[in-house]
């Protein structure tokens, strides 16, 4: 298997950041870590030997990327507005850094974002934030309200990037174009305590004329064996 290592410094983050890449071609998908994770987690959790055959045959091509949530959400030592601000900076990263850098390395179209537990937050966030650029979303046992974190206090860098707010509200006819053109798949354990953060923005996806797909799997579901089979199941292969 095909295996890169990069690092650089981050214009946008004003700091260091790292990132694996497996595979040679075939649809792009995105990886964020669980909650302050590392960009090698997921192959450290064996997940590219899950996706081996579809790296290995040329339809998948992995960005495992790093997480600055110490920084932003999970600081709490800093006001919210500050983390909210951390994040926003974050996403700049992978919109003006790391998705230029992957679409020079493959030209395929067909980005995926995935992420499980507090990775899923990232990897459909984004995908909302930004839907011209991504083609799926994959969120596993997921939370998708932010404002957990914020004690109540919202502002811009809050509000625009928590899913469970903004597209409540969403009006502009072109947004609102590309996120129906979005695959979003909200896959979460019917016994796993934040269902209802995968229902609930199913719901409002729903009631703005944005399809997704609500998968509830038994029990708690919320572990890497049980996030090994979601993506087995959900990511496919795409030329």
């Amino acid at each position: 298997m095909n295996r890169q290592y990069f690092k650089w410094h981050s214009p946008a983050l004003s700091r260091e950041m790292e990132m694996l890449v497996f595979g040679h071609a075939g649809a792009r998908l995105l990886v964020f870590p669980t909650s302050k994770g590392k960009y090698y987690e997921w192959e450290d959790r064996g997940m590219m030997r899950v996706l081996g055959d579809h790296i290995d045959n040329g339809n998948l091509q992995v960005f495992c990327v790093d997480s600055v949530d110490a920084e932003s959400w999970y600081n709490y030592g800093a006001h919210p507005g500050q983390r909210g601000y951390r994040h926003t900076q974050y996403f700049l990263y992978i919109v003006n850094e790391v998705l230029p850098l992957s679409a020079a390395m493959n030209g395929n179209p067909f980005l995926i974002s995935a992420g499980a537990s507090f990775g899923a937050f990232h990897a459909v966030a984004i995908a909302l934030k930004y839907p011209n650029l991504f083609r799926r979303a994959l969120g596993l046992s997921g939370l998708y309200d932010i404002r957990r974190f914020t004690g109540g206090y919202s502002d811009d860098n809050v509000y625009f990037n928590n899913p469970a707010d903004y597209i409540r509200n969403e009006s502009d006819p072109g947004r609102l174009a590309d996120l129906r053109r979005l695959d979003i798949i909200l896959a979460t354990g019917r016994d796993d305590r934040m269902r209802s953060e995968s229902q609930s923005l199913s719901t409002a996806l729903w009631n703005k004329g944005i399809g997704n797909a609500l998968r509830l799997w038994d029990g708690w579901s919320h572990d890497w064996p049980y996030w090994e089979r979601m993506m087995r199941l959900y990511v496919g292969g795409h030329d």
